[in-house]
């Protein structure tokens, strides 16, 4: 049965995409902790990111690299923070998330935006590739 990553990437499911590329695919997460927070994953279906081939996984690390990139520009913070947690969803995938302190990164506070706040700040991020 396909993740439900998998049916984002094939359009089963609306997302707010950021970016995508052959192997990978950014979106905003519709459950974010920060505005701005952003989910990567592989198009190719695995569940753990520590399992995934090297070659693999260093190219998940370089598009993360670049989308960490525009997010910085895109969204008042003091850094990108980059989370790998992988318990909701089997399918392997990076939470970066703008940063401002600490209490930022801590994914049991979700904050609420509206669909108009999400478009924003999608097109805003991707200006910036």
């Amino acid at each position: 049965m396909a993740s439900i990553f998998s049916k984002i990437i094939a359009g089963e499911i609306p997302c707010y995409k950021i970016a995508e590329d052959d192997k990978h695919f950014a979106f905003l997460d519709a459950f974010p902790v920060v505005k701005g927070h952003t989910l990567i994953v592989p198009k190719k279906e695995m569940d753990k990111l520590f399992e995934m081939p090297l070659d693999e996984y260093t190219e998940l690390m370089t598009f993360s690299y670049k989308i960490s990139q525009a997010i910085e520009k895109a969204v008042p913070c003091l850094r990108v923070g980059l989370a790998v947690q992988g318990l909701e969803v089997p399918h392997a995938h990076i939470h970066l998330m703008p940063l401002n302190s600490p209490k930022d990164m801590q994914f049991f506070d979700k904050i609420e935006l509206s669909p108009d706040e999400f478009s924003d700040i999608a097109d805003k991020i991707k200006s910036y590739l």
